[in-house]
């Protein structure tokens, strides 16, 4: 029995698995320098990078239950191309290629490859951008955030975690650091809110049909968002005026005179007071378009966080949680893709 046979032509799936097999083919090269032709055979690097996007599409929460759907899924099974007389390899397999081959690298070579389908599709603007940044939370209590200089005095009783009490103590990311997950910050995204443990997620959107075309993760800090914006900004093909939509966060003399040297004009939200945006910019038709459009970067957060389980990562350190990240935003580009072909279809 083979699997083609038992799944739809019209499954959902279908088409994502032919712009995943256009991408897995131009990395084929790239997937033989990373294993050695001498020793035992090893699982197929497609394989796995297959299943990541499965466990990405299908809001799987762990790899253990990731290996288990496959093992009896035949839909999975078809995706990933495993035969039905095949038996599934141990979810302790991709820990272990973490390093190797679902590494930060891999996954923005395999974005790159879904982008450019993308753009020989011509579903890509090459004058219109939105730039956005959003909290990632890291899978780190707020009981590890603790002093530098601690010397780990208390210990757990039993299975429990430690007893500990902040009462009084003013914690801050210059005198703390999480025992579990060094990377990882605490910051606040805005008042009355809370500070928790987290990296900080950026992408730079399209603004015809609302692609990812870049991204960036890095520690969460007052700066990062303009930093990480400007890094993909200039990261972009050299030419003809660009405009670059953001919120209020990005509406700072220094993000603007960076955007207007590197010819792009900062379609920026204005604040109430001390607005760097002028009305040599308001005055276009085009600033109040590109407000309204960049809204649709809360799209991808969204889908990323509630569908791709990015609210808070089960991976510990900024280049694991780098590479999850962006391996999120490339099934989404392919969702997205595959709607675009759909609603042109019809």
């Amino acid at each position: 029995m083979s699997p083609e046979q038992r799944v739809p032509q019209d499954h959902p799936l279908r088409p994502i698995r032919e712009m995943v097999d256009k991408t897995l083919k131009e990395l084929s090269a790239l997937f033989d320098e990373l294993y050695s032709h001498t020793g035992r055979p090893s699982i197929a690097p497609e394989m796995l990078l297959r299943a990541t996007l499965l466990q990405i599409l299908y809001s799987i929460r762990s790899e253990r239950l990731l290996t288990e759907q496959i093992d009896y899924n035949l839909l999975f099974r078809w995706f990933i191309e495993l035969p039905m007389d095949q038996k599934v390899w141990d979810h302790s397999v991709f820990t272990k290629n973490r390093e190797r081959l679902l590494n930060t690298e891999i996954a923005r070579i395999f974005f790159s490859s879904v982008r450019l389908q993308a753009e020989k599709a011509r579903l890509l603007s090459d004058e219109h951008f939105t730039v956005d940044g959003t909290l990632v939370k890291a899978w780190a209590s707020m009981k590890s955030f603790r002093p530098k200089d601690d010397s780990g005095s208390s210990s757990p009783r039993g299975n429990r975690n430690a007893e500990v009490n902040f009462r009084g103590e003013k914690r801050t990311n210059d005198t703390h650091q999480s025992a579990t997950d060094p990377d990882a910050r605490l910051y606040r995204k805005g008042r009355g809110q809370e500070s928790p443990l987290c990296f900080m997620g950026h992408v730079l959107m399209e603004n015809r049909n609302g692609l990812a075309v870049d991204c960036r993760l890095t520690q969460a800090n007052g700066r990062a968002e303009r930093e990480a914006a400007q890094q993909m900004l200039r990261a972009l093909p050299r030419g003809h005026r660009k405009t670059i939509g953001a919120d209020k966060a990005y509406d700072c003399s220094d993000f603007v005179t960076s955007m207007r040297t590197m010819k792009a004009t900062p379609h920026v939200a204005q604040k109430s007071r001390g607005s760097a945006i002028d009305g040599r910019t308001t005055r276009h038709p085009g600033y109040e378009i590109s407000r309204k459009i960049r809204k649709r970067v809360e799209e991808i957060f969204g889908w990323i966080k509630t569908i791709g389980c990015m609210r808070q990562v089960r991976l510990r350190g900024l280049r694991k949680v780098e590479s999850i990240f962006t391996f999120a935003l490339a099934a989404y580009n392919l969702i997205r893709m595959r709607n675009i072909a759909l609603d042109e279809a019809n």
